[in-house]
């Protein structure tokens, strides 16, 4: 008897992991454009109106977080708009982009992304630095567009 239940406890357990419904190809295809959309206009906006613009691309719900290069844990909504509040004044200019990038749907409201960028950034003496980065992240679909909802950032050697 013991045996029956537990078999039909895994059953049940292993059945309500499984995804509610599965996205059709054109539903992948919708949301990698939007993501990849998305992706590009946030560099976009870095690149015209600099680091703050970041900020119209962070979901400030409490499930955010991020890792930032050079840091060992995540940090929280908060914490990221002061690093880019301290950091933005440095930079006269910001140019990310990607070298790869591949998006995986998850769901009509979840995507994950990975890829290798470029950062060139020109600080306010005129000194030009590029790093490359990779990057991963999760982005969520929310009322007002998709919005970066966690993820982390390391710098790679070239």
């Amino acid at each position: 008897m013991k045996k029956i239940a537990l078999t039909f406890f895994m059953f049940g357990l292993t059945s309500s992991c499984k995804q509610a419904n599965t996205l059709s190809n054109n539903e992948k295809t919708l949301i990698k454009q939007e993501a990849k959309q998305m992706l590009d206009n946030y560099y976009n906006d870095i690149r015209q109106k600099g680091l703050l613009a970041e900020l119209d691309y962070l979901d400030n719900s409490a499930d955010f977080f991020w890792v930032p290069p050079g840091y060992s844990n995540a940090i929280t909504y908060d914490s990221v708009v002061s690093v880019l509040k301290q950091n933005a004044p440095q930079f006269k200019s910001i140019d990310n982009s990607f070298k790869s990038l591949q998006i995986f749907p998850l769901s009509n409201q979840l995507a994950s992304y990975t890829g290798k960028l470029i950062a060139t950034m020109t600080d306010t003496s005129g000194k030009v630095t590029n790093i490359h980065l990779i990057e991963t992240g999760v982005i969520i679909k929310r009322t007002n567009g998709w919005k970066l909802l966690n993820g982390q950032t390391a710098i790679l050697n070239p």
